[in-house]
């Protein structure tokens, strides 16, 4: 979702990220780049780019890679951390393996317009890394417009709230309580507003739009399992263009408009937060690569004993 049309864009968004994690850290350049590791491997925090909003704020979608094999764990904190300070608490503390795009959103009051933002992260006992966000480059300058078939950033809400869009998303105001081992629902509603010429015979019919849900922070293991009204969808997960944003627990919207829902079990106590992304990439101008379309909601959830 780009205002320029840039030639190996995936290539210089991960050149521009190590080029920043090289500078501040004195690392050659080149290591990232080496064939992924089982373990050991740093993640490597991405500025995706950034949307200019009609307030004067603006908002940066941020992404990683995890060049493990293994999911990887940090938790909110020191090594993990958004500064200025009133920025930070969005961001994962699980990693999964695998080029994960905008996985979260910072909104940065116009008022910040002249302050550094910054995305540290820490992966064990390597090297620091960081990655800046704000208003910059054109290069890196995102838009909201619909693509070349109609394809816009679908709308997501939690039911009796406002909806929202793209990587910042929604966020729940309720923070639902649920015992250990006790399964609980989760439920989003969703409408994709895309319009699509009806005379193309891709567009027929209304295409379904996905929800992925997917553990985002919290200290102990999250199971999800299928809700009697939104089955798993079983077909094998596909990847987008070498991205890696699937998992097991994928609900299918028929015709682009509807609930879903999951069962979550959690197996520690602690405060955790659930990440549901829906996406309409089963259109062919749709897809994480280039920002477009998907939509993040964030679900707190405090587990007892």
């Amino acid at each position: 979702m780009r205002r320029i049309v840039l030639v190996g864009l995936g290539s210089l968004c991960l050149l521009f990220n190590i080029a920043w994690v090289s500078f501040a850290n004195g690392q050659p350049s080149g290591r990232p780049l080496r064939p992924p590791s089982p373990e050991g491997m740093p993640v490597i925090p991405f500025m995706e780019g950034w949307y200019a909003n009609e307030d004067g704020s603006v908002t940066v979608s941020f992404g990683y890679h995890n060049r493990n094999t293994e999911d990887v764990f940090v938790p909110l904190g020191e090594q993990n951390r958004v500064e200025p300070v009133q920025l930070d608490g969005m961001q994962p503390e699980i990693y999964f393996s695998g080029r994960h795009p905008g996985v979260f959103g910072v909104t940065i009051p116009a008022s910040m317009q002249d302050e550094s933002v910054w995305w540290h992260i820490k992966t064990g006992n390597l090297e620091a890394l960081k990655v800046p966000g704000g208003r910059g480059s054109n290069a890196y300058e995102l838009d909201r417009n619909p693509r070349p078939q109609g394809s816009v950033q679908p709308f997501i809400w939690f039911a009796g709230e406002n909806r929202g869009s793209g990587p910042e998303g929604v966020i729940a105001s309720e923070i639902k309580t649920v015992s250990v081992g006790e399964p609980i629902v989760l439920a989003v509603e969703t409408e994709d507003p895309s319009v699509r010429d009806p005379a193309n015979p891709l567009f027929t019919k209304p295409l379904d739009t996905r929800v992925i849900w997917y553990k985002h922070q919290g200290p102990g293991e999250v199971e999800f399992s299928e809700h009697a009204s939104s089955p798993f969808i079983q077909a094998p997960a596909r990847s987008t263009r070498g991205m890696i944003p699937s998992a097991p627990s994928r609900v299918a919207i028929i015709g682009g408009k509807g609930p879903a829902s999951v069962l979550a079990t959690f197996v520690e106590p602690g405060d955790y937060m659930i990440r549901a992304r829906l996406d309409n990439w089963n259109s062919s101008d749709s897809d994480g690569l280039d920002q477009c379309c998907w939509s993040n909601a964030f679900q707190r959830v405090r587990v007892t004993e």
